[in-house]
């Protein structure tokens, strides 16, 4: 018999099993993308670094809808701002991959190039070396904090009883839509202030 036109196994099906239980279930393991591709166990480990270089494969595969061009744009909160947009979008599509890969340490090459760009970007405006990665990680607990939200159900507060809570029932009344947008521009708007901020009080220093 002549092999199989397509592979049986490759890291391609592989990540796509893996994010499809991470869509589901938050979580994924070995054996299980083993059963979904019907192969051994051992198989898998023929393709990949482990369950940790599952991880990694899981992270290039959201980062890829990042669009990293927008750290080429000038000025920097012009890039920043591009970026953050796209990284929250890229994230939002796959929420419940958010605490697996941002619990783990970031060795993807392609990931660890958009930070390297992030990096010269900062120090090119200015930022002094060890404010950088603060600035960064500040910025990607906005963009994650907000990509989990836009998963989350429109409603998030459940008041049985309005009058222990009345002026809390007025407030959730008075949202209108958008909420999950507009709490993210308004987090946006104010890391920027800061950012901003510090960095007029390095040229004057």
């Amino acid at each position: 018999m002549g092999r199989p036109r397509t592979p049986l196994l490759d890291r391609e099906r592989i990540t796509t099993t893996a994010l499809e239980l991470v869509d589901a279930h938050g979580e994924f393991s070995v054996p299980q993308i083993a059963r979904r591709l019907g192969v051994q166990t051992g198989s898998v480990y023929h393709h990949v670094d482990g369950r940790d270089g599952i991880v990694e494969l899981l992270r290039e595969r959201v980062a890829q809808h990042i669009d990293v061009t927008a750290l080429d744009l000038r000025p920097w909160d012009a890039a920043l701002t591009a970026w953050a947009r796209s990284y929250r979008a890229a994230f939002a599509a796959h929420p419940r991959a958010i605490p697996m890969l941002m619990t783990s340490p970031v060795r993807a090459p392609r990931v660890l190039e958009q930070y390297e760009r992030a990096v010269i970007l900062l120090l090119d405006a200015g930022f002094p070396l060890p404010d950088v990665m603060p600035v960064i990680v500040a910025l990607e607990n906005v963009v994650l904090g907000s990509a989990l939200d836009l998963a989350a159900p429109e409603t998030m507060w459940e008041i049985a009883d309005d009058t222990a809570t009345p002026r809390l029932a007025e407030a959730l009344d008075a949202i209108g839509d958008n909420r999950a947008d507009r709490a993210f521009e308004l987090a946006l708007e104010g890391f920027f202030v800061q950012a901003r901020r510090m960095l007029e009080t390095y040229a004057q220093a």
